[in-house]
């Protein structure tokens, strides 16, 4: 994988745990993650248009990968219902790696080395450790936690496929950008039989920028996986788990208990082993 492509999959984990830690911040968390992707929406129509649709071959994956955003959304928002930013996203973002790996080898053949083997074990292993000791989230949390990683390696799996088969990495990236992101805040008007109200004040401020971070960091990662594999973007773009118990600690006055350190440590090791096949 070339540095300019890890660079870039670094600077989307970033965007991802900033956009993470103000959606488990806010009042209502189904409402900001709505505004979010539509904000998102908004800023990728311009340059859907202008880079046009995508290969007909690769439409099917690109509406797939949306509908399952919609359950990764709701799992999400249940997470960080009671759980802590950094109790609940190193699970979430951690397992996805892991599955990404399975499912890669069994669609794709991308199938995993020593180096895989290894960080699939030490994934697994700070997955456990998260769940260990006091600050260990609820179970109702941990378990909607790893259902949100089901739901990433879905979709990533489900981009990876669809995105080489678009012809142009960018265009695909920037359309399914648009239709998750007017899928999800349709289902908010769906379950919550309302519109979501426009964003306001400081919090409103946080919730638009977050929606720009998060799509163009998104966008980033459907693209890296036109280039190289989709474990080993899924890997990198999860060292966020890091930026994430960071943020907890010192931005959301989450504790970093030892058995949480550990368990960050260890499922970043496991990324870095996964980032190397």
């Amino acid at each position: 994988m070339s540095p300019v492509v890890i660079g870039l999959l670094l600077a989307s984990a970033l965007a991802h745990a900033v956009w993470n830690a103000i959606v488990r911040s806010g009042q209502d968390r189904f409402w900001s993650l709505a505004i979010i992707c539509l904000v998102g929406a908004i800023a990728a129509l311009p340059f859907a248009f202008g880079l046009g649709l995508p290969a007909t071959a690769s439409w099917p994956y690109l509406v797939l990968s949306s509908v399952l955003q919609i359950g990764y959304s709701l799992f999400l928002v249940r997470a960080y219902r009671d759980g802590d930013l950094s109790s609940v996203y190193p699970i979430a973002r951690g397992s996805a790696p892991l599955l990404v790996t399975l499912a890669a080898a069994v669609v794709a053949g991308e199938l995993p080395n020593t180096a895989g083997l290894t960080g699939i074990f030490l994934v697994s292993s700070g997955i456990i450790l998260l769940t260990l000791g006091n600050g260990r989230p609820d179970g109702k949390s941990a378990i909607a936690a790893f259902a949100t990683g089901i739901f990433i390696a879905s979709y990533m799996v489900v981009d990876g496929l669809g995105v080489r088969l678009s012809e142009r990495a960018t265009s695909y990236a920037a359309w399914q950008a648009v239709v998750a992101g007017v899928l999800i805040p349709l289902s908010y008007i769906v379950i919550r039989r309302r519109a979501p109200g426009l964003p306001r004040g400081k919090e409103g401020a946080l919730v638009v920028g977050a929606g720009i971070l998060g799509t163009l960091g998104y966008c980033i990662a459907v693209w890296a996986m036109s280039r190289s594999t989709m474990g080993g973007v899924s890997a990198i773009r999860e060292t966020s788990i890091v930026f994430a118990a960071l943020i907890g600690t010192f931005v959301l006055n989450e504790k970093m208990r030892w058995q949480k350190f550990l368990g960050v440590l260890v499922v970043t090791a496991g990324v870095v082993c996964l980032s190397a096949r």
